[in-house]
């Protein structure tokens, strides 16, 4: 039996309670109660999401026998910081846990109670900058899905904290386990903690159905040369006022949307598999290998085989330059 603690306060967020399904599903694919779930807050009782949503909770007095504690985030860290009671229980809970865990901004309770320092930690991108800011001694690494130091998980927020579960979840179980309880949930997969919190298709935020209709279809068949014109058709537009109207949504061109496309495709590749890079330029659309490595130094600020490295000896950089997080 692994005894699992939710820590949440007044105003935490509601959706990172939903991470309680993932080990739910893991119950169901094992059948029998692997994962025993309860919910803590300091004083007991009701306690109230940033919604108004009251959860009941058991209070935080005395020895809590938890195998894992999760701390759940709040709307914003900044103006509503941890009370001391809860910093304090987490110094002392932290020498008797397997591990704690945050999800998105539950990390600054961790930084508060001295849990991340001289570790790598991530939190919501909003507010990575802001917690390098605060807290100095922590390695930030604003751009992870999760980050596994030691005992410590820290994740981004929102859905990142589905991944983070479910990472537990194949440390404890296994990744058949894993992968079937991403089955349950309907998930596609679970997303590599290295992978970025951003996505092309995010940045680009067309406004209409029609164009994100052609860029979902354009992500599908990155191995294909795809042109305007095949393109356009999916969007029930001629080659002429699809160019227009792309420009018009996304602020950029079919070509050097789908380039942006490709080399994220790449990357992620490269960062997650064993392929040759020949292979994973033939699957992403590039010419060759000479074609890719081009678009990696316009786009990166390094070649290929650099990303590769780095993802092999956990460096991450920024603009082309080893972040602060690596050290």
């Amino acid at each position: 039996m692994c005894r699992i603690g939710f820590l949440i306060r007044e105003g935490f967020q509601i959706m990172d309670l939903g991470t309680q399904s993932v080990f739910a599903g893991a119950n169901m694919v094992v059948g029998e109660p692997f994962y025993e779930l309860e919910n803590f807050s300091v004083e007991g009782g009701e306690t109230r999401s940033s919604l108004g949503l009251a959860v009941g909770t058991q209070a935080l007095c005395g020895h809590v026998d938890v195998d894992t504690w999760i701390v759940v985030g709040v709307a914003d860290p900044i103006i509503s910081p941890p009370r001391e009671n809860i910093v304090a229980f987490l110094r002392e809970a932290s020498t008797r846990a397997r591990r704690i865990g945050a999800i998105g901004t539950g990390g600054f309770v961790l930084a508060a109670a001295g849990l991340l320092a001289q570790r790598r930690a991530t939190t919501h991108w909003v507010y990575g900058r802001e917690m390098q800011k605060r807290f100095p001694d922590i390695h930030v690494e604003e751009d992870q899905i999760y980050v596994v130091d030691g005992p410590i998980w820290t994740s981004a927020g929102m859905t990142a904290g589905l991944d983070l579960a479910l990472a537990m979840v194949e440390r404890d179980l296994g990744a058949e386990t894993a992968r079937s309880v991403a089955r349950i949930l309907v998930m596609d997969r679970r997303r590599a903690g290295g992978q970025s919190q951003h996505s092309e298709m995010l940045d680009l935020a067309p406004k209409s159905d029609r164009i994100q209709n052609a860029l979902n279809y354009a992500r599908r068949n990155l191995s294909r040369s795809l042109t305007v014109e095949e393109l356009a058709r999916i969007a029930h537009l001629s080659p002429r006022q699809f160019s227009r109207v792309f420009t018009l949504e996304t602020g950029e061109s079919p070509a050097k949307a789908i380039e942006r496309l490709r080399l994220e495709a790449a990357r992620l590749m490269i960062e997650q598999s064993r392929h040759p890079l020949e292979v994973i330029a033939r699957e992403t659309g590039f010419r060759d290998c000479e074609h890719m490595r081009d678009v990696f130094m316009r786009g990166v600020g390094i070649p290929p085989q650099a990303v590769r490295r780095d993802a092999r000896t956990g460096v991450r950089r920024i603009a082309g330059k080893p972040s602060t997080a690596a050290a």
